[in-house]
């Protein structure tokens, strides 16, 4: 294999004999040099070698000790010695949501520090994942059209025979990106029927798109009839700074992503819940239990306050169990 070959997470993580988790902990760390591809990331095989040959030559220091596992520097001493337990160990949460962040950081200063992974995932393909073992913690936002509730009616077909609890995050406004002072006059959803408005899309799988599937469905309208409806992006940020270039007419996103680019306004159309979901049997393991009480803290309902556009009237309360 030629040493210029650009290699996947996945294949780094076969290499190493490591988790992709981790493979994306030591990218996020800079432990391996990286770069993007698209939406893709890619690593050489040569940065491969030269992190192997990196913790290699730390370890050669030391002719009196066996060489330790190589992710061992990655790795706090509270976790797992044996390679076996290191996919149980990773603890990930999926979620696009910046507050997300800084609910990281807390658990990274929380007691002896939790180390948390992000997949930045929608919602619909995070609960999926949490279905599969891949995550343990999932957010979502999905609006169910038939019931007019936020996620519960999803919960409960996306984890069949699994009991899961859902706790609630914050509330957030949805609306409308337009351009500044809104020269098309869109006020609702029934614009979406008009031929002379071009939109931006969510990608499949993320709330935002969801809510506006199913209000196409309740409306009768195909969503392929809409000009613009094909074309995607995987955030509020990128949907609002399309709409601010004039490179569509009207997007859907939430409030305090449209507040942070200048040239859109915003019309709100819909308040939502944000939730965390979580296995039941997950629910006393020290990470959740850590998760929950940070929701509970002053320091971080004000943090998170403080930033605006989100609603933490009800932030850490289970709303539902299924």
């Amino acid at each position: 294999m030629d040493i210029d070959t650009a290699l996947t997470p996945q294949e780094i993580a076969d290499i190493l004999k490591i988790s992709k988790s981790t493979v994306y902990d030591l990218i996020k760390k800079k432990e391996i040099n990286s770069y993007r591809v698209g939406k893709k990331v890619r690593v050489d095989l040569k940065d491969v070698e030269a992190y192997k040959n990196k913790t290699k030559n730390i370890k050669s220091n030391d002719t009196h000790t066996s060489p330790p596992n190589i992710l061992a520097h990655a790795l706090s001493d509270t976790m797992p010695k044996n390679e076996e337990s290191l996919d149980e160990y990773s603890f990930v949460i999926s979620g696009q949501d910046p507050i997300l962040d800084i609910l990281c950081r807390y658990l990274d200063c929380y007691a002896n520090g939790i180390r948390v992974l992000r997949s930045y995932q929608g919602s619909y393909n995070g609960i999926y994942a949490l279905y599969c073992g891949k995550v343990q913690v999932a957010t979502a936002h999905i609006w169910d059209g038939k019931t007019g509730e936020y996620n519960i009616p999803y919960v409960e077909r996306m984890l069949p025979g699994i009991p899961a609890v859902i706790v609630r995050f914050v509330g957030r406004t949805q609306g409308f990106y337009v351009a500044k002072d809104n020269p098309k006059g869109i006020k609702g959803w029934d614009d979406f029927k008009r031929s002379d408005i071009f939109i931006v899309n969510r990608e499949k799988g993320s709330g935002t798109r969801i809510l506006l599937d199913e209000h196409l469905r309740k409306m009768n309208i195909i969503g392929k009839d809409i000009l613009g409806y094909s074309r995607e992006c995987i955030s509020h940020l990128a949907t609002a700074s399309i709409i601010a270039r004039g490179g569509a007419d009207l997007g859907i996103g939430n409030e305090k992503a449209c507040s942070q680019v200048q040239g859109v306004d915003f019309i709100p159309i819909q308040k939502e819940k944000y939730d965390l979901i979580i296995k039941k049997e997950d629910i006393n393991q020290p990470e959740i239990l850590a998760i929950l009480d940070i929701l509970k803290s002053e320091d971080f309902r004000m943090e998170v306050l403080g930033i605006g556009g989100y609603d933490i009237s009800e932030m850490g309360k289970i709303i539902a169990e299924t």
